[in-house]
């Protein structure tokens, strides 16, 4: 049997691993990760597989509900997550960091899910002996998003010099941030710096300042950042795992009520609507922004789906294929690089498929 989830576990992460991309990770993929570290021994190779009870996988990924197709969608994702590793000749090595991803009962009719790490990854998950770092899981819990949770590792690894000098390119890369994401200082200041910065002062053993540092660019652009890194000792008290899974439970139980779209669910033009009563079609809204990489609202996402209705109803009949469509009108969307509204580019480019 794979190891079980536990009140306490420390996460231990190779260097290597965490000086890797991950601009394709979601808030819940990379917390999901941190859950699997900690799982595992990485002394040990015997413990690469994973078994989470199924309620508790899907408290930990925010699932709400037990929609086949987001465990498909996330099957997908996790076993094609590619990981880049440089070579000294210049090279590069590229594989998957898990090779499986299953969904079965046990004999007593309990569901679970099981995950295995690649063969090829093993080098990064076990049996390092020097350049690495390590947290307990509680600091991942209680952050909230993508950006915060890099933030926290990419820092925490350098607690004990005290500091890290990075590059704003480096450091965007690091973060999982897309070349067209808060491109001008003053964004990545207000809206990834200072929100991290709280963030991880209030919920993390660390905290950290941070000023511009060495030459700037043109027109005094910062192009580099020294971050001081300190203990914290000021942060919420300490959420642990079974505590967070209890409480995304309960969160997740009072969108989980059972029945088919209501009535006082559809506006006067026959778009369905969520009231707090049609768990089914907020779960499908949640899906879908994750096509669009979480960039929009969710209501900007329902404008979008209410589009794909008009112009493409034979795609909104199946989560997938309104995902997956989605995603490609996003990708195009991305590869134009709009100067002006990208979400108002995106709505243009869904239109032209009205026939």
């Amino acid at each position: 049997m794979g190891n079980q989830l536990s009140e306490k576990n420390w996460v231990v992460k190779q260097n290597t691993l965490n000086e890797m991309r991950s601009n394709d990770m979601t808030l819940q993929e990379l917390r999901l990760f941190s859950v699997y570290l900690s799982k595992i021994n990485p002394k040990d190779k015997s413990t690469r597989f994973v078994r989470f009870p199924l309620s508790d996988f899907q408290a930990i990924m925010e699932f709400k509900g037990s929609n086949i197709m987001y465990f498909k969608r996330t099957a997908k994702n996790l076993v094609t997550k590619m990981v880049f590793e440089s070579l000294e000749n210049g090279g590069f090595d590229s594989y998957t960091l898990f090779n499986r991803f299953r969904i079965m009962p046990n004999k007593d009719g309990e569901w679970y899910v099981d995950i295995d790490a690649n063969e090829t990854a093993l080098p990064l998950l076990f049996d390092f002996k020097s350049h690495f770092f390590r947290y307990e899981l509680w600091n991942a819990l209680r952050l909230k998003s993508k950006n915060q949770l890099r933030m926290y590792e990419v820092l925490k690894q350098c607690e004990r010099i005290g500091y890290k000098v990075a590059s704003v390119e480096e450091l965007r890369g690091l973060l999982g941030i897309c070349d067209n994401e808060h491109m001008e200082y003053k964004y990545f200041k207000r809206d990834v710096l200072e929100v991290c910065r709280q963030a991880l002062s209030e919920n993390t053993d660390i905290s950290f300042t941070y000023e511009p540092h060495g030459k700037k660019g043109r027109g005094g652009k910062i192009l580099e950042l020294k971050f001081t890194i300190t203990k914290n000792k000021g942060f919420k008290d300490p959420l642990q795992l079974d505590e967070f899974i209890e409480i995304s439970k309960e969160v997740v139980g009072e969108n989980m009520i059972d029945g088919d779209i209501d009535l006082t669910d559809i506006d006067e033009h026959g778009n369905v609507r969520a009231t707090g009563r049609n768990w089914k079609y907020e779960e499908r809204i949640t899906y879908l922004m994750t096509a669009c990489n979480n960039e929009f609202s969710r209501d900007q996402v329902v404008i979008l789906h209410d589009l794909m209705r008009e112009v493409a109803p034979h795609v909104i009949l199946d989560g997938n294929d309104s995902h997956d469509y989605l995603q490609r009108k996003y990708h195009e969307m991305v590869m134009m690089k709009p100067a002006v509204s990208r979400f108002g580019y995106l709505k243009t480019i869904i239109t032209g498929d009205k026939r």
